[in-house]
């Protein structure tokens, strides 16, 4: 099995602390090339926002893989059919947005482990293990459930209160904040600092190690607050997106050049 697919996990059980970068528009096959280039440790592809057809996630799914740096999916429901796809595809991991109960971790559990932990369809001739079957088909599904990484993404008052009872749902790995939406549902939209919206984090943060499992969030203007919560103890964060980098990348050199 490819090494990428324990390796997000296994950095994080290591106590590591891991950065990645949102991927929202590009489907260009090679982006995994360019944002492992550019120093980060992940990719998550927003297909809850974002309009990637399975063609097109497949291929970034397939170039990730192969070059050994993980792609997480956020899924835009948790059905079914999308799940096992994405697995399929040899995606490392799941997000589930806006995530408030853990009956809906449960079921993403369901459809994207392996008995005898979930009910994931068995297809071996695939991407995610590179179409050759494995000796041990029993060892591989252990071994796939084991390093396939889950996150919740908290972005309501219902989520933050329910936040123990989703992470002590066996097969999810990281309760993951997302602060735009968490802080519009308080009625505090980007008062990050409003003792509320930091209150309900650090109810998260500290769920998160209760439970020996972990946390992050995203954030795509001040880095200050990023390191504030890295320094909390979140490990697995999302820093902007290829969008905004390209754009505040361009207006830095392009001022320089006419300034």
């Amino acid at each position: 099995m490819e090494e990428q697919m324990s390796c997000i996990k296994q950095r994080l059980k290591n106590g590591e602390s891991l950065i990645g970068t949102l991927i929202s528009i590009v489907e260009h096959a090679d982006i995994a090339k360019i944002i492992k280039a550019s120093g980060f440790d992940y990719m998550l592809i927003d297909n809850e926002h974002g309009a990637f057809d399975y063609s097109a996630l497949a291929n970034m799914c397939t170039v990730s893989k192969a070059i050994g740096f993980p792609a997480i999916i956020r899924i835009p429901e948790p059905n079914r059919e999308c799940i096992l796809k994405y697995m399929d595809m040899g995606a490392a991991g799941l997000m589930i947005p806006n995530c408030e109960s853990a009956e809906t971790a449960k079921k993403v559990v369901q459809y994207s482990k392996y008995a005898p932990l979930g009910n994931r369809g068995l297809s071996f001739a695939r991407t995610h293990s590179d179409y050759v079957a494995p000796v041990s088909a029993e060892e591989y599904m252990r071994q796939t459930n084991e390093q396939t990484i889950i996150l919740c993404q908290i972005e309501s008052p219902v989520g933050v209160e329910n936040v123990n009872e989703i992470l002590s749902v066996d097969g999810v790995d990281v309760c993951f904040v997302g602060p735009y939406d968490l802080s519009q549902s308080y009625n505090l939209l980007g008062q990050f600092t409003h003792p509320t919206i930091t209150g309900a984090i650090e109810k998260v943060v500290e769920a998160a190690k209760a439970k020996n499992k972990f946390s992050g969030i995203y954030f795509s203007g001040s880095t200050d607050l990023m390191k504030h919560w890295m320094e909390k103890g979140m490990t697995l964060n999302l820093w902007s997106n290829e969008v905004s980098l390209l754009i505040a990348s361009s207006k830095e050199a392009l001022l320089k050049l006419r300034g």
